[in-house]
């Protein structure tokens, strides 16, 4: 073998060994940004010029969206968080929970991102919290997307109940309603996943937080003029097509057939087809 030859072998292993490197980089968890001086625990993937942050829903974690970063990251940048009180970020002093303040916490991670305009995609409880980023930050929103998330409480309807949360019969309460969100295509394998996310924040985040959910005032009829795309399991409970057109008018409604509420584990290629055709979209 000629030496110059030895010299561009070289030089492509330590160029394919850098590329590497610098995708785990990409990667790392990152915990810099802080709201209320609660800690945040975040994730960065991907490299893209467009930036998109996933929100996870009630006492879930980034981990909702493992079979996201990796299509997503391919063309754009991903960021996932952990929200208050939930996975690896730190918990309020104060006990309190609040649609302010986990909207608080993405715009945290978004400045520590360095990212400017960007698409917020909420899943469950993540519905209600991007929407009031919307209506505190919106010049950096480039477009919202919900997932299988609640728009609108009906007068008369399921009010929370945070006592049957506490207690020594809490977490039966709580695992009781999980399993009540599975799919005909929740594997047995993502079950166990979900089950464990969910049942690890403590009480307090689970009482706190769907509280904080069900809280009157989140629940305006502002329209918002930004691009929406609504993701929503078969046949769900929570879209209102109808309403979601009144404060959307850039609204498009999506039913993913066999899937629960966790649609984008349940139905993943589906579901990043879907996102990805609406991120093209947007500008």
């Amino acid at each position: 073998m000629r030496d110059s030859d030895s010299h561009a072998g070289q030089g492509l292993r330590y160029d394919s060994h850098m590329r590497l490197l610098l995708t785990a980089i990409l990667a790392l968890p990152l915990s810099a940004a802080t709201v209320d001086g609660v800690k945040l625990h975040w994730s960065s993937a991907g490299k893209g010029k467009q930036t998109v942050i996933l929100v996870h829903g009630w006492t879930c974690d980034e981990t909702s969206w493992k079979m996201q970063v990796p299509a997503l990251a391919e063309k754009y940048r991903v960021v996932t968080l952990d929200l208050p009180g939930h996975g690896q970020s730190g918990s309020p002093k104060d006990g309190k929970f609040s649609m302010d303040l986990f909207a608080r916490a993405v715009e945290a991670v978004r400045v520590e991102a360095k990212a400017d305009k960007v698409v917020l995609v909420g899943h469950s409880m993540g519905t209600p919290v991007i929407r009031q980023y919307a209506r505190l930050y919106p010049q950096h929103v480039a477009g919202l997307v919900l997932v299988d998330g609640l728009v609108k409480i009906n007068p008369g309807g399921p009010a929370p109940q945070p006592a049957q949360m506490s207690g020594p019969d809490g977490l039966k309460a709580r695992e009781a309603m999980i399993k009540s969100m599975f799919g005909p295509s929740t594997v047995p394998a993502e079950q166990e996943h979900i089950l464990k996310m969910m049942l690890a924040p403590p009480e307090s985040t689970a009482t706190g937080a769907m509280l904080a959910t069900f809280d009157a005032s989140n629940w305006k009829d502002d329209v918002m003029t930004m691009p929406v795309l609504g993701i929503y399991a078969e046949k769900s409970r929570l879209g209102d097509r109808e309403y979601s057109r009144k404060i959307f008018p850039k609204f498009e409604y999506v039913e993913v057939p066999g899937t629960g509420h966790f649609v984008m584990i349940d139905k993943p290629e589906e579901f990043n087809r879907l996102l990805i055709a609406f991120l093209e979209k947007v500008k």
